[in-house]
């Protein structure tokens, strides 16, 4: 059964358009000869902050706003994408935003979440300890922490996966990159509204493969590192009400290394002249390694953000791997 109806998606899509535009999906015609099949890219590095995340933070500040409309502030922890997200929604809706982000950040993704407003703070060496300290923050400093997975957030990327399923012909398989989970959620809820019997398939780095162990294992598991370069899904903690969706919802959990990753961002460089993230060329990597069996059919890869270091991107199109 899906998370919400389809009239709460498609009232949550037309909040979300009062502040951005629909992004489009492509099939581009020297991806589509490279792996054999008919691939859709749905161009979420087209949004205002060059991530899907923009779209969730529209749709849980406005419930905030009505929640608790003496409320002042947010805090969240974030790699990136998230913090823009809650920065610009927070702005818009005269809110203070603190963001709080592990050392060693992405120095680009700490300036954009500046500009849109944040107060950025510097703390721990990975998502998962900025996370608990922006968690303690919050209780000490009354405000509000938005959690990296809320069915509010779901409820508004999923203007994306309506959009997909709307435009693009019949759809055999999505494939999704899994940080903490909304983004895989919300296309599993679009296809469950919409009733199609479209394959949904998660994506996870090699380096940080807590999603897929918690599949296996049939409960949460914590893994002690997440040292990758596609830092979007550089999630050690799996968020259990996440888990509870795609475990039953995703057909299968696929693992793509760091060199895969990289040859991913090169492919859609030079196939389609976008600029992908690392968690944004995921899904290209998991399809390009399915090809085969995949061969002939129609596909989508949710191409989740553009935001990926100018140094990061000069590596990768060198033929390097960044390593971290």
């Amino acid at each position: 059964m899906s998370l919400f109806t389809l009239t709460e998606l498609e009232q949550a899509a037309a909040l979300v358009y009062q502040h951005l535009s629909p992004t489009p999906q492509y099939s581009w015609p020297l991806l589509n000869e490279r792996l054999g099949l008919e691939v859709w890219v749905k161009h979420e590095n087209h949004t205002p902050t060059g991530a899907f995340k923009v779209r969730g933070g529209v749709t849980l500040l406005d419930w905030l706003h009505r929640e608790q409309p003496d409320c002042k502030g947010i805090i969240t922890a974030t790699r990136g994408n998230h913090g823009q997200s809650q920065a610009r929604a927070a702005t818009a809706f005269g809110m203070r935003a603190r963001i709080l982000v592990p050392h060693g950040n992405s120095p680009e993704k700490n300036q954009a979440m500046r500009a849109f407003g944040a107060e950025l703070v510097e703390f721990g060496d990975d998502f998962d300890a900025a996370r608990e300290e922006a968690a303690r923050q919050a209780e000490a400093e009354n405000l509000f922490m938005v959690p990296p997975f809320h069915r509010e957030l779901v409820r508004g990327v999923a203007s994306y996966a309506l959009e997909l399923f709307r435009a693009a012909p019949p759809l055999d398989a999505v494939y999704v990159p899994i940080g903490c989970g909304s983004g895989i959620c919300s296309v599993i809820t679009v296809r469950d509204a919409l009733g199609l019997d479209t394959e949904v398939i998660g994506v996870v780095s090699t380096e940080a493969m807590a999603a897929k162990l918690s599949v296996e294992a049939g409960h949460p598991v914590e893994t002690e590192t997440a040292r990758t370069f596609a830092d979007g899904v550089a999630v050690r903690v799996t968020m259990p009400e996440a888990l509870d969706i795609y475990s039953k919802g995703a057909s299968r959990i696929l693992a793509v290394s760091d060199d895969e990753v990289a040859e991913a961002i090169r492919v859609y460089f030079s196939d389609t002249h976008n600029a992908a993230e690392g968690a944004g060329a995921a899904p290209l990597a998991a399809l390009m390694q399915e090809r085969e069996a995949m061969r002939g059919k129609r596909a989508a890869v949710i191409l989740c953000g553009g935001n990926v270091d100018s140094g990061i991107l000069r590596q990768v199109l060198a033929g390097e791997t960044p390593r971290v």
